[in-house]
């Protein structure tokens, strides 16, 4: 085994494609995998391998002084929860589909440290608005109690929920969080500029950090990641089902119809049923050796189109 790094920074960079080809030959002399996405704001990165080869990317990336403040959040893997190393330069380091001028990652809301947001949680407060901002297909498997947890299949739908149900931010004190807190830089920041909330805040270091200190806490289940794990069992409670028979279930799997390739919460019975496809329909395509396009799955807020798209 080995170690995950997942990291982020805002920081204006000059010259991405010249921090691209560092980070590339960095990256293949260490034997990492994973994803790097660069960008004039900063960097967004998953990356894994051996833990001394990690620790010596870490020593290498805090020797940069536009780095060298990097949160690093670590978890056990491997670099083989990664089919390859892709190192990209992009317009934004993660999309959110509003131009560069709006939800700037400098009027982000205030961050409140895993204690801190543990105890603001605590006070049970009507006034308090807890706020997932990640996908349904994120959510359906791990989140805090009592948290809003929007219908939204990619994190760029999040500005058009936002806007149509303001009503449910107004007045309130909204605590938004993430997998790992970068997603929540611009959408606090979005959501503080309707200006109908009554405070933003989100979690420093995302759910990654909070389930650290607080592994029996206020977020319950798995939380979802995007590497070969798929998601890491956080505490017992299982939240997700089935989206063939709705026994209660937790586990993502793709469907075997490669024109399909549903990304779906899938028990053992079913799987073994239907032969790791979603329907019959994806089944006797495969047993016809045919492909069959996506048949629609029954309804579930545990089911999801496709695999999510953002960290």
């Amino acid at each position: 085994m080995g170690t995950i790094l997942l990291y982020y920074k805002y920081v204006t960079l000059d010259n991405p494609v010249r921090v691209q080809r560092w980070q590339t030959k960095l990256c293949n002399d260490l034997g990492l995998k994973g994803r790097i996405i660069i960008a004039h704001e900063g960097i967004n990165g998953t990356v894994g391998g051996l833990a001394d080869n990690i620790e010596h990317y870490k020593q290498a990336m805090r020797k940069n002084p536009l780095f060298n403040d990097v949160d690093f959040k670590e978890s056990a893997g491997a670099v083989d929860h990664f089919p390859r190393l892709r190192i990209v330069v992009r317009n934004e380091i993660v999309s959110i589909g509003l131009s560069q001028d709006k939800a700037r990652p400098e009027n982000t809301g205030i961050h409140l440290t895993p204690e801190q947001t543990h105890n603001f949680i605590a006070q049970q407060s009507p006034d308090v608005l807890i706020f997932d901002a990640r996908n349904q297909c994120e959510s359906a498997i791990g989140t805090f109690t009592n948290a809003v947890t929007p219908a939204i299949d990619h994190f760029r739908d999040l500005p058009a929920y936002i806007d149509n149900n303001l009503a449910q931010f107004k007045n309130k004190d909204v605590l938004m969080f993430c997998t790992g807190g970068i997603r929540c830089e611009r959408a606090t920041a979005y959501l503080k500029e309707k200006g109908v909330a009554k405070q933003v805040y989100q979690v420093e270091g995302g759910i990654h950090r909070y389930v650290e200190q607080y592994p029996d806490g206020y977020f319950r289940g798995k939380n979802y990641v995007f590497d070969g794990r798929v998601a890491v069992r956080v505490n017992n409670d299982i939240l997700g089902s089935c989206a063939l028979c709705a026994t209660p279930y937790d586990d993502y799997t793709n469907c075997l119809n490669a024109r399909c390739n549903n990304h779906f919460i899938c028990c053992p019975a079913c799987i073994e049923q239907l032969g790791n496809t979603c329907s019959t329909a994806c089944q006797q395509a495969i047993a016809h050796g045919t492909t069959a396009a996506r048949p629609p799955l029954k309804k579930s807020p545990h089911t999801t189109p496709s695999s999510p798209s953002t960290l």
